[in-house]
């Protein structure tokens, strides 16, 4: 069965990413019969900063245990949906050094991209789906993207009904393109 990977991108302490990450998979495993989610949070990876660069394609034996860790994980994963908050119309420090860190892990397979800020995300979300490229990892058109200032309250995350069917429509598109990349990681 196709496994889809929901990834946390904030590693906060007071962050509401880890809500957005568990409505969609509350929406996904309702919806899509057809894969198992999960959430990878990186935050329980604990993963250092990028200070050499990864192994390479054949030899993916990471020096320090955390980073080993972590490729296993996206190695056992199909695809992919980033949950990322928008800080100054980017992605945090925390997810850009968690793609950063491996590197062939990432390849051939689909992601979904959900984002919330102050201004929807969407600069976010479009600075990920380029950095995604980098890895061979093929972002599905249809996105979600969630206001801070009407869907949340006193950091409670409380989405709009509406937004159900875009959050539907972007896991079933994650899902149909990670099947059809199955072949080229074969």
């Amino acid at each position: 069965m196709t496994k889809i990977g929901i990834i946390t991108g904030s590693t906060r302490t007071d962050r509401v990413n880890l809500q957005v990450a568990e409505y969609v998979l509350e929406v996904a495993k309702a919806h899509n019969q057809d894969a198992k989610f999960e959430i990878v949070d990186i935050k329980d990876y604990d993963l250092p900063m990028i200070d050499t660069a990864p192994p390479g394609m054949l030899n993916r034996n990471y020096p320090d245990e955390r980073t080993q860790r972590w490729s296993e994980k996206i190695d056992s994963l199909d695809g992919f949906i980033f949950v990322t908050p928008e800080y100054n119309k980017n992605n945090t420090p925390a997810l850009l050094n968690a793609l950063d860190v491996i590197s062939p892990e990432w390849g051939n397979k689909a992601a979904g991209l959900v984002g919330y800020g102050s201004t929807g995300a969407v600069t976010a979300i479009q600075t990920l789906r380029i950095t995604l490229s980098n890895f061979n990892v093929a972002t599905v058109g249809q996105f979600a993207d969630f206001n801070l200032f009407t869907e949340f309250e006193e950091g409670t995350f409380k989405p709009f009904d509406y937004r159900k069917p875009t959050v539907q429509g972007l896991v079933d598109a994650t899902v149909a393109w990670a099947k059809a990349f199955e072949t080229l990681r074969k």
